[in-house]
């Protein structure tokens, strides 16, 4: 029972009030343009006085999901701007940018071992 009461207890004081973080600064937002037809297009664009940009436009898409394009940049502490487009459809997100890494290109032993595989699964030939 006591174990009960220690555990509600224990609850009670971490579920309480908490003090902001120290370095919390509110960050304004310089300009917000925003539309939305309700019939699943929409237009919206964002930027705040810390640089950040975002945009996106959507339509509807053939399975009633929203069929979204759009691109995101915000600065670097150390100096740059990071930037990002992406189309999210029926293939998934997809984005694109210089930020996101890249796996090394296949080394030509591994690229022949697909090419062999390939001939072979042509000629039905299966392991």
């Amino acid at each position: 029972m006591k174990l009960v009461i220690f555990a509600c207890l224990a609850a009670v004081a971490v579920a309480g009030p908490q003090r902001p973080r120290q370095d919390y600064r509110h960050i304004g937002i310089v300009s917000d343009t925003r539309e939305d037809h309700g019939d699943g297009r929409f237009r919206y664009h964002f930027i705040t006085e810390h640089g950040v940009d975002v945009q996106a436009a959507g339509n509807p898409g053939s399975a009633g999901q929203s069929n979204i394009q759009g691109a995101f940049s915000f600065p670097f502490p150390e100096g740059g701007t990071g930037n990002v487009r992406y189309v999210a459809d029926e293939l998934g997100y997809r984005p694109e940018s210089n930020l996101i890494p890249t796996p090394p290109p296949l080394p030509p032993h591994a690229i022949e071992q697909i090419r062999v595989a390939e001939e072979q699964r042509r000629r039905g030939i299966t392991f």
